[in-house]
């Protein structure tokens, strides 16, 4: 019986997570392509929900921005400024415990004085937060532009 246990106990650790678990890798896949969706509809708001409440961004040349109050402005003025065509894509998911870092490039278009649109590429890194409610949000954003080619 004791043979049995262990065995059983060193099986469940090596499957890990039950077939139905979603991953820190899928959830934040899932919660990229909705911010994605968000942005598209110009919805600040539901941008924002993707963040803890107590989020903080590090957006390039700009001050540090805390809250998600904040973080919500942040994205409404960028918006209202007509930023479009926002891409996100992860290219690594790490995950301990309730916290996970994520690795990606981006890609947004932002309208220029002269009337022409230029497309801004990326690279960032977030630290993801599991809530009480098992949900992913953003905790820490950091991202910056590549240099032109």
């Amino acid at each position: 019986m004791r043979y049995f246990l262990a065995s059983f106990c060193f099986i469940a650790l090596v499957i890990g997570e039950p077939a139905g678990a979603q991953t820190a890798q899928s959830s934040i896949e899932a919660n990229n392509a909705d911010f994605v969706a968000k942005f598209a509809a110009k919805d600040a708001k539901g941008l924002a929900q993707h963040y803890t409440e107590d989020a903080v961004a590090f957006p390039p040349n700009e001050n540090r921005i805390a809250g998600r109050e904040s973080v919500q402005k942040m994205w409404q003025s960028w918006i209202d400024a007509g930023l479009t065509d926002l891409t996100l894509k992860a290219a690594q998911v790490e995950e301990s415990g309730n916290l996970a870092y994520e690795e990606g490039t981006y890609s947004i278009k932002i309208p220029g004085k002269d009337g022409k649109t230029s497309e801004e590429i990326g690279k960032y890194i977030v630290v993801w937060k599991k809530g009480d409610d098992g949900e992913w949000r953003l905790h820490r954003d950091i991202w910056n532009t590549n240099p032109a080619k």
